[in-house]
């Protein structure tokens, strides 16, 4: 499994987004670079990110705000970028839940050297409460996906064998119905899970997955295939 950090860069200028990113991708970082908050929540909800590179001033919702939201539903660390270089803005940043802060313009070693060293100080073990998610369960088509003892159950009450890959695969695709996520995006989300023994190939894992929840393999309807962009969850999922 690719244990290389995965940068988010939310910046709406387009230049700084590929400088930025060519720097990090020469460092060896994985990244993501959009332009507002409305693609940031969609990276964060179809990746694993490590860290956030997140510019004040952004259309639609501000880099504040979209602080303030992050920080409220995860502890994803977050460098704030800002033209501005007035103290009470980054007292503003720190105090939303930013871990650092660089005012405009920078310098891409510095960049480098600050998020090498929030990654440093915020790689510690889960918390309990992190390790032991509230047990749900995901109902769909004629199945049931039970988190709280790893079973899937058909709806005669037999309950089907899946590996841990195969089990961690279906539980991504089932928390994100009716999205098309890539094969990249679908490995990124098995990291904490199953990183050591999941298949690299999510190409096997979708074949043996069918073969247990498809009434036709052949023609599937529950995980389809979207040519050039990778599958799709295409059943209704309700969550209990």
């Amino acid at each position: 499994m690719d244990t290389t950090p995965h940068i988010l860069i939310v910046d709406d200028n387009r230049e700084i987004r590929e400088l930025v990113g060519h720097a990090l991708t020469r460092e060896g970082f994985r990244i993501t670079a959009v332009g507002d908050g409305k693609a940031m929540q969609r990276a964060l909800a179809d990746s694993h990110i490590d860290l956030i590179v997140l510019d004040l001033m952004l259309p639609g919702e501000d880099g504040l705000s979209l602080c303030r939201r992050v920080r409220a539903e995860s502890e994803v660390p977050i460098i704030m970028l800002t033209a501005k270089g007035e103290e009470v803005d980054r007292v503003i940043g720190l105090e939303m839940g930013a871990d650092d802060y660089m005012p405009k313009p920078f310098g891409s070693r510095e960049l480098i050297a600050r998020i090498r060293a929030v990654l440093r100080r915020n790689r510690r073990p889960p918390a309990p409460s992190e390790t032991a998610p509230e047990p749900r369960c995901y109902s769909f088509d004629r199945w049931v996906l039970n988190t709280e003892n790893r079973e899937l159950l058909r709806d005669d009450g037999v309950t089907v064998p899946t590996s841990t890959g195969e089990y961690e695969l279906l539980l991504a695709l089932v928390e994100r119905p009716q999205r098309v996520l890539s094969r990249d995006q679908l490995l990124d989300l098995a990291r904490g899970r199953a990183a050591a023994v999941f298949d690299r190939s999510i190409d096997t894992q979708v074949s043996r997955l069918r073969k247990k929840l498809e009434h036709d393999p052949a023609e599937p309807r529950i995980i389809k295939t979207v040519w050039g962009g990778g599958y799709m969850f295409a059943a209704s999922v309700t969550r209990t």
